[in-house]
Parts: structure tokens; sequence; C-alpha cells
């Protein structure tokens, strides 16, 4: 034991455990993103479908939301 009551392998499982909860939280984080990005494609497809000749100014909209959703995720 050390000077503060815990053995080695205890702070190497704290260690491991707090790892863990990162990679959780991060996993929540890209699925976030992931539901986002979602959005805004099933947004162009709807909106290109009622009308064709905006396509390509929303098809630019729809990639600068694509890129501010992957910069904050």
């Amino acid at each position: 034991m050390n000077k503060h009551g815990m053995r080695r392998m205890d702070k190497f499982e704290m260690l491991e455990g707090a790892k863990s909860m990162g990679a959780g939280a991060a996993t929540i984080a890209s699925a976030g993103a992931a539901v986002g990005i979602g959005n805004v494609f099933s947004s162009l497809i709807h909106s290109v479908a009622r009308n064709p000749s905006l396509a390509k100014q929303l098809f630019g909209y729809a990639i600068l939301g694509f890129a501010l959703i992957e910069a904050i995720a």
C-alpha cells in the first residue's frame, strides 16, 4: 500500500474504469452526430422532392450543415 492507502492494482483498475467511461461518452457524442447528419440529408431529400429547381442551392446548405455537425462532434 502507498501513503494514500491504495494498492497499485486499485489505481490501475480506476484508470481502466475512467478510460471506459470516456470511451462511452465519445460513443454517445458520435451517435448524436450521426443522427444530426441523417436529419440534414433527410431534409435535403424532402426539400429537393418539393422543389427540384433549388437542388444546387439546397445541396450547398446541406454540405454546410454537415460540416458544422462534424466540427462540433
